[in-house]
């Protein structure tokens, strides 16, 4: 039995939110709909015209790509063209393209993170943030006894969430006062009388985007004719999304020590290198893809190395007069983890979800470079 593209797109956007992409960056559904029927899914890093002749061998469905075949407008899909060959291809052979790309490389356990596990750092930031998550404090106040009628809307709304705990809140007793006047039909007690009612001030976070919702499902349950509520700006807004990672190694190891794990652990034959080859290295930065716009973060970050692809040579120079230490490992190499991980991470959480869907890496998948 089939299942639907959107529901493989919701595991994707549901760890990385197309929203958190780079705004130059087209990620998302590219080729086909969003209720195609999706039996069989390919994960590749780019869409070659060996992985569409794959894809077709195989009998599958959808491609989930890394790298997106379409960046700007297309203007025409033409045989003629290698882009539009490629394309043309697709629709032909009613194969569903789908690219995460910046979107799942900046995201807390996404692309940088394996990447930053792979090579074994610990206790990871973000070396560049490029948004943070605004909270608030919501504080209401509920007759004893309606607490958790209460509680549960606002969670239900996505408030209490720190990290991967859910339902959080904190709840203190106290006495509330008030006096209903002319016009008002209380839930406690009787117009023209000063009543005291024991109460619980309950109190949560909330997101900004969710701050609204939440609110209305608050107020919706509420006894209360008039609900006493406040809401309060968090300073203290956590990072969510970020390019590259920051870690610290277990112990100091020379550079030749890293770039072994790096060869051994990626499956690399050669890596460029740039610094002092005696350096005993402790605290790394990372940055798959092309990271060299990041040397001035992962300096100010007093990293003792960067390790990223695409480094030109000027780059590097830069790197040098700053005393940082830089590994090119090349931009296929630093991203191709993308496909294994893909296509484990996708068939556990299908089977989570009970979508019956066969998730497979792709075999033609190969880097441009050849090392001659």
């Amino acid at each position: 039995m089939a299942e639907r593209l959107k529901d493989i797109i919701e595991i994707i956007e549901g760890l990385a939110p197309k929203k958190t992409a780079e705004t130059w960056d087209n990620v998302g559904l590219q080729v086909g709909g969003l209720q195609d029927d999706v039996s069989k899914v390919l994960i590749t890093l780019d869409v070659t015209e060996a992985v569409l002749t794959e894809a077709k061998e195989k009998k599958v469905d959808l491609i989930v790509a890394h790298h997106p075949i379409i960046f700007k407008a297309v203007k025409s899909i033409s045989k003629d063209d290698p882009k539009g060959r490629l394309l043309y291809q697709a629709i032909q052979n009613n194969v569903a393209l789908y690219a995460a790309h910046t979107n799942i490389d900046v995201v807390i356990g996404g692309l940088n993170d394996q990447l930053a596990l792979k090579l074994g750092l610990e206790e990871t930031e973000i070396l560049q943030v490029t948004n943070q998550q605004e909270y608030y404090k919501i504080v209401v106040f509920v007759p004893l006894g309606h607490e958790e009628e209460v509680a549960n809307a606002l969670a239900s709304a996505g408030a209490g969430h720190i990290g991967n705990y859910s339902h959080c809140s904190f709840r203190s007793k106290g006495i509330g006062t008030f006096m209903a006047l002319e016009g008002t039909n209380p839930f406690i007690g009787t117009k023209g009388n000063l009543e005291k009612v024991e109460e619980i001030r309950l109190e949560t976070i909330i997101k900004k985007e969710d701050l609204s919702q939440a609110l209305k499902g608050m107020i919706q349950t509420h006894p209360y004719e008039e609900v006493a509520y406040d809401i309060y700006p968090i300073i203290n807004s956590q990072p969510v999304t970020g390019i590259g990672r920051v870690g610290t190694l277990e112990e100091p190891v020379k550079v030749s020590i890293m770039v072994d794990k790096i060869k051994t652990s990626l499956g690399i034959e050669k890596v460029k290198f740039s610094g002092d080859v005696n350096t005993h290295l402790k605290k790394v930065a990372i940055v798959n893809g092309s990271g060299a716009d990041l040397i001035f973060d992962a300096i100010k970050a007093k990293c003792d190395c960067l390790i990223t692809g695409d480094v030109k040579y000027h780059d590097a120079q830069i790197a040098l007069d700053y005393g940082l230490n830089v590994i090119d490992i090349g931009h296929y190499e630093s991203e191709v983890l993308f496909v294994q991980w893909m296509t484990e991470y996708l068939t556990v959480k299908s089977k989570e979800k009970g979508l019956n869907i066969e998730i497979i890496p792709s075999e033609t998948d190969l880097n441009p470079f050849q090392l001659l």
